[in-house]
């Protein structure tokens, strides 16, 4: 893989910007065992062996919902809930769960593997998706995912299930990770199910089912937008946001303060990083100091939220084909996109950069669409991470009213030359060489335009 390996994380060995999964293998299958058709299994079809089925769960609607739903089917659920930064009452949704029917509640904190195995390699690419989005839930679900497929292992279960709908991303990202860590694997995907779906049409059927399952809901009618929350941001669709002509309504921000309403004084931040993470954030107002990822990143989150920074409402292409409109907050990312940005521009060749912002695009394209575990993405994160051994340095910026302002940098690996690029030192610099210069790439367009001029003349 070209770098020793990290921590241990579930299955998977990690390091800065690589990561590594071991196909996990089936429980006393023999070596000969038939390759397995990948798919949704039928709960009809299963319900003569049933068994434990590992569920992603939220304590949300969906989930909460088919957490009951399952358990009516026959199976034993085991309820497991990723702890990646949202707000939430862990011990709370424990009991939820357990209330609800859940043979077992696994709460795992993998908050920290999740900013520095995917957040940062998504800082050092710069990726942006269709030009906006930070991929806050894309890189989630991965992270998730893995985990999920451990416990599925440690338990004996056969079945993994999680709440994604059948015309979302979501569905493709835990399952293709499923799939490429444990290609025995069963998915229990109930929204593709017609058994679910010709029963639930849609989340009002779902909020009148938990009704009459006794089943304690966050969303109500009045308010019936869905929202999905980790470290990274948090995004609210469906409901009322269906219509891209709706504005988002007073109060659904939760992550940042209203830009109006912001203090009426900038926060001053430095930011230090080395191989294009970031290392160290300090506050010039005030001295505040963060250094290890979690707090970090953690601190960012609050500082920019204070300052209403990282809102934006986009429609975007889904991986299935079809568009969709979200509202997302990412308050943190929004300010190391830019500060890494900058400090990028500051200590990368040219050309190097130019190669690097297309692996970038390529990266967002196939973290977006589940691909983490490719090997084409596998082959751009350890090329991106390569491009980022030299992108090193301090970037100020300031935080003020929704927006992030760079102020300096300064880097020991810069390649800005100040006496070179001066107007007022001619230094080592010929300017006669420019004639030359600029007569040879002058010679491209004057042979095109002579063409174009015959092409005319006819």
């Amino acid at each position: 893989m070209g770098t020793s390996p990290g921590p241990r994380f579930g299955v998977c060995w990690w390091g800065i910007g690589s990561k590594t999964c071991l196909p996990l293998p089936a429980p006393n299958a023999a070596a000969s065992m038939p390759r397995p058709q990948l798919g949704v299994c039928s709960v009809q079809d299963e319900m003569s062996s049933k068994g434990s089925v590992v569920l992603a769960y939220s304590g949300g609607l969906d989930t909460s919902c088919i957490l009951v739903w399952l358990k009516e089917q026959g199976y034993d659920v085991i309820a497991y809930l990723a702890n990646i930064g949202q707000k939430e009452d862990f011990e709370e949704a424990r009991k939820k769960a357990l209330k609800l029917g859940a043979k077992k509640v696994f709460i795992e904190d993998i908050s920290k593997e999740f900013v520095e195995e995917f957040i940062w390699p998504a800082i050092q690419s710069s990726a942006l998706y269709e030009d906006r989005y930070l991929l806050g839930t894309s890189l989630a679900r991965p992270c998730i995912a893995c985990k999920q497929v451990e416990i599925a292992q440690r338990e004996g279960a056969k079945y993994v299930s999680h709440g994604a709908t059948g015309k979302g991303n979501d569905q493709v990202r835990f399952e293709l990770t499923c799939y490429s860590l444990a290609p025995q694997i069963k998915v229990i995907a109930p929204w593709r199910m017609p058994e679910f779906y010709n029963r639930f049409q849609g989340r009002n059927d779902l909020m009148e089912y938990a009704k009459q399952h006794g089943i304690p809901i966050p969303v109500t009618p009045k308010n019936p937008w869905s929202m999905d929350e980790n470290l990274m941001h948090i995004s609210y669709e469906a409901g009322i946001l269906e219509n891209p002509k709706n504005q988002a309504p007073p109060g659904l921000y939760t992550k940042t303060q209203d830009p109006a309403k912001a203090p009426n004084s900038p926060d001053m931040l430095e930011i230090e990083f080395k191989k294009g993470v970031p290392v160290k954030v300090t506050n010039v107002k005030d001295g505040t100091t963060h250094s290890t990822s979690l707090e970090l990143f953690m601190y960012l989150n609050e500082v920019a939220g204070k300052h209403g920074v990282g809102r934006i409402d986009i429609v975007e292409n889904r991986f299935i084909g079809m568009k969709s409109r979200g509202i997302y907050e990412t308050p943190a990312g929004t300010i190391l996109y830019h500060a890494h940005l900058d400090i990028e521009a500051f200590t990368m060749d040219r050309e190097v950069r130019k190669i690097k912002q297309g692996l970038g695009l390529k990266f967002a394209e196939l973290v977006y669409t589940g691909f983490w575990h490719s090997p084409e993405c596998e082959f751009v994160r350890h090329c991106i991470a390569k491009s980022q051994e030299r992108v090193e340095g301090k970037v100020q910026v300031s935080v003020f009213k929704g927006q992030v302002y760079i102020l300096g940098r300064e880097s020991p690996l810069s390649l800005y030359n100040e006496e070179l690029v001066s107007m007022n030192v001619q230094g080592d610099y010929e300017p006669i060489d420019a004639t030359g210069f600029i007569n040879i790439n002058s010679l491209r367009l004057k042979e095109y335009h002579r063409l174009q001029s015959k092409v005319t003349a006819k």
